[in-house]
Order: C-alpha cells, then sequence, then structure tokens
C-alpha cells in the first residue's frame, strides 16, 4: 500500500508543479536556514571558545641564556646570560608537550629597512610560520610567508602598518622590494597587530636571519598555550624538557664552584646543580614583575599557580555560560524557520485536500479505507518535506562554503547536522501534514462524491 501511496503522491505533485515548487522552495528555505544557522553557531561557538581560552595571558617566552641579577641572594640558580644555547629543534620539540597551541623559533636584531627613496630603523625578527597565530595578527594586505620560504630561507619579508605607513605610505606595498642588510627582501604581506610597537616590525624567516647572522642557534622560542590558564604547568614542562636536551641533570658542580656555563650556582640548593641555560617566563609573570626586585619577583612567581587555577575556573564558567546562549539562540531560529516552511506544506496540503475531495469520495466508494487516505496525503506532505530537505541541505553546504570563504566566518557543518537537518524535515511534513490528511480521511464519502 505505501508503494502505491508513493505512486498516486507522485503523480498529484506533478500535476501542479507551481505549487509543488512553492511548497518544496518554503521547506527548502528553512532546512537551509536551520543548517546554515547551525554552521555559523557552530564556528561561533568554536571562536568564542577559542577566544575564551586564550582570553589573557597565553604567551610563554623561552630565551637563550640565563642571568638574573641579585639570582644568588634569592637562591635562584643562574648561568651565563647571552649563551646561546638554543636551537631549532628545542622549538619543535617544545611545539610537542601537551596543552601548546603554537611555538615559533625567534631571532632579532636591529637595522635599517630601506626603499629607494626611505629607510627606518627598527626591529627585524626572523621567526617561523606559527609566529602571527601566536600573536592574532590579522593581514590586511597580502599574507605570510609559507613553510617552504623558511626552509629554503627565502628572501621574504613581513611588514608591519607603521613601518609600511613610514616606507610606502598609502601605496600596496605587496609584491616590492625592501634593502635588508644590503640585500633584497620581496613583501610578501602587511600585518596588524594588537600592540603599536609590533606595527613598526619587519618579518622574516629565522631561517634566513640565521643565514644572514651567520649562526645555528635562536634567541628565543614564542609558545602560545591553548588556555591562559595552564601557562605555568607548560613552563614547568618545557624547563623540565630542556634540560633533559641540554644534559644540565647530568653533570653536577659542587656547591660553589664554577659552572660549565661560567656562572656560579646559588648557593644552599641541596648538593649541588647545573642551573638552566635558558630561562622561561610566562606573559603574565613578565608584566607582574616588571619593574620589581628579585626578592619580590620571586615571591609573585612563586604564587603564580594559584593565579591560573582561578583563571581556569573563571573560564570554565563563561565557557558554559556562552554555550548555553548559543544553544538557545540557535534553538529559537531553528523553530522559526522550521515554523515557516511547515505551514507552507500544511497550507498546500489543505488546499490539495479541497481541490481532490470528489477523488477522495472515488476512493473512499470503491473500498479504501481511513487510513489509506490517511496514509496517502501523508505520503504527499511527507515527500514534499523530504525534498525540500534534500535541496536545503545542499543550499545549507553552498551558503556555509561562501559565508566561510568570501566573509571569513567560521562555519563547519559536521554530519551530525546534516542528519538532523534531514530527520527535522521528515518529521515536520508528518506534524504539518497529519491534519491535512487526517482531514481527508473523515470526509463522508456521500458527502465527498456531491462536492463541486
Amino acid at each position: 500500500m505505501l508503494t502505491t501511496s508513493l505512486r498516486i503522491a507522485q503523480k498529484a505533485l506533478k500535476r501542479n508543479k507551481l505549487r509543488t515548487g512553492l511548497a518544496i522552495l518554503g521547506m527548502t528555505i528553512g532546512v537551509a536556514a536551520v543548517l546554515t544557522m547551525f554552521a555559523l553557531g557552530t564556528g561561533a561557538q568554536e571562536s568564542v571558545s577559542s577566544d575564551v581560552k586564550s582570553a589573557g595571558t597565553t604567551l610563554i617566552f623561552v630565551r637563550s641564556g640565563n642571568f638574573t641579577r641579585g639570582g644568588e641572594e634569592s637562591r635562584i640558580p643562574t648561568g651565563l646570560g647571552s649563551t646561546n644555547s638554543l636551537v631549532p629543534a628545542d622549538a619543535d620539540a617544545i611545539a610537542k608537550i601537551d596543552g601548546v597551541k603554537y611555538a615559533s623559533a625567534n631571532l632579532r636584531e636591529r637595522t635599517w629597512v630601506e626603499t629607494s627613496n626611505q629607510r627606518f630603523y627598527t626591529q627585524v625578527i626572523g621567526v617561523d610560520v606559527n609566529h602571527p597565530k601566536a600573536y592574532g595578527w590579522g593581514f590586511p594586505k597580502g599574507k605570510f610567508f609559507k613553510s617552504d620560504d623558511v626552509a629554503s630561507a627565502a628572501q621574504v619579508a613581513v611588514i608591519g602598518t607603521t613601518l609600511r605607513d613610514h616606507l610606502f605610505g598609502d601605496e600596496n606595498p605587496v609584491g616590492k622590494e625592501v634593502m635588508l642588510h644590503n640585500q633584497s627582501y620581496k613583501v610578501v604581506g602587511v600585518f596588524e597587530a594588537r600592540d603599536e610597537d609590533q606595527g613598526e616590525y619587519a618579518i622574516i624567516p629565522y631561517t634566513t636571519a640565521q643565514k644572514v647572522l651567520g649562526t645555528s642557534s635562536i634567541q628565543m622560542v614564542t609558545v602560545s598555550a591553548e588556555q591562559a590558564g595552564d601557562t605555568t604547568r607548560i613552563s614547568d614542562a618545557i624547563k623540565a624538557l630542556l634540560r633533559k636536551r641540554h644534559n644540565l641533570d647530568k653533570a653536577v658542580p659542587a656547591p660553589g664552584a664554577p659552572s660549565a656555563l661560567g656562572g656560579l650556582q646559588a648557593p644552599g640548593l641541596g648538593g649541588g646543580a647545573n642551573p638552566d641555560d635558558f630561562t622561561v617566563k610566562t606573559q603574565a609573570s613578565e608584566a607582574l614583575t616588571k619593574g620589581l626586585n628579585t626578592s619580590v619577583a620571586a615571591f609573585i612567581l612563586a604564587n603564580m599557580p594559584q593565579m591560573d587555577q582561578t583563571n581556569s575556573q573563571e573560564m570554565a564558567g563563561t565557557l558554559s555560560r556562552a554555550g548555553s546562549t548559543m544553544t538557545a539562540l540557535l534553538a529559537a531560529i531553528a523553530t522559526i524557520s522550521l515554523i515557516v516552511g511547515g505551514i507552507g506544506i500544511m497550507n498546500i496540503m489543505l488546499v490539495s485536500v479541497t481541490e481532490r475531495t470528489r477523488e477522495i469520495g472515488i476512493r473512499r466508494a470503491i473500498g479504501a479505507r481511513q487510513s489509506d487516505v490517511l496514509q496517502q496525503f501523508l505520503v504527499e506532505a511527507v515527500t514534499l518535506s523530504v525534498f525540500g530537505g534534500v535541496f536545503g541541505i545542499a543550499i545549507g553546504f553552498i551558503a556555509s562554503f561562501v559565508i566561510t570563504n568570501v566573509l571569513h566566518w567560521p562555519a563547519t557543518i559536521s554530519i551530525t547536522a546534516v542528519a538532523l537537518a534531514f530527520g527535522i524535515a521528515a518529521v515536520t511534513g508528518v506534524f504539518f501534514g497529519f491534519y491535512p490528511a487526517r482531514r481527508a480521511s473523515q470526509l463522508s464519502p456521500i458527502d465527498a462524491l456531491r462536492y463541486e
């Protein structure tokens, strides 16, 4: 009987193609809107989650060498401050630590950046491809250099907006040349930073900077944590990792004896220990201890884990509230869209029942039961909604692709969202098609045959 109902529904829907098309269009728009809203909502939720997790101070700075003025007095182990102890492999190892989002090798120096008629004295920084992601830089012009440029030590540069204004004025510098160390570098992008000082920087691949400076080491590793409240734990993990990589736990000098780094260990360190040949500081600790004497700074740093724990608790609460708000918003939009599409189907089915009253009377007169008529019109309603759902899913994918690539707004569609949208389309057809179908099945055969 279901096969027969499908065949009858197909013929009935083909009979009035314009009305059928309009009914399908209404459902298509509803499902497409639902799927697009889900995609936008999911992307926005991920974006909000990422922003909340990274709100505050997520950066960790690992610097080559180790010297703390007055460290001996505060029982802080101190090594040689200018040693070139970090290498790119250290940055690669740090990037694998749990909770690390990005890690970028750094070298920097101050020098002249020149064009044919302008010059500006600023910082030139050699970095890896993840550096702008760690700082959240935007690119109003061009883009950042790629991994291939780092691997080949290409002579390419990205400049800040302030440096762009000094050297090029209102011109677009992308594709033009600048001079560094009497060598030509191609400008591939302009970055926009929150920190005004960073707007003066010229950025080149760290491998290119190594080549210019004639070194295989690096001066610093910039690390970005996934969560602001996790920086202290990651800092401790970085220290343990680098001490192991630099073999600092093996040779233990006698207390008070000169270390291999040329510094003296701090007194009273429990039998002596090689001091670190690097320093690890979080962005928060640098801000909190800036300008303070060593003993006060040490006290503040000792309490950093408690501050991180508080940050983590606040972030968990904020994410929970943001998630609830986003879910409520999506549910409201989805409900409105589906009601609009469902009412369209109900309207079409009511008109169809009225037009086909005599057909219903004939079917009942030759033996069709109420359940058969009910099934016939339910199948028509579900067919309309399913076709609308299929087209709506396709349009939803297209809309999400356009939004992501044109408007640069994150929009992700999951298999769950597609299955949910398709299921909602079928349920909507049943829900809004049931009343017209039930009305048709309850028509009296005699009255239906007399209907004009």
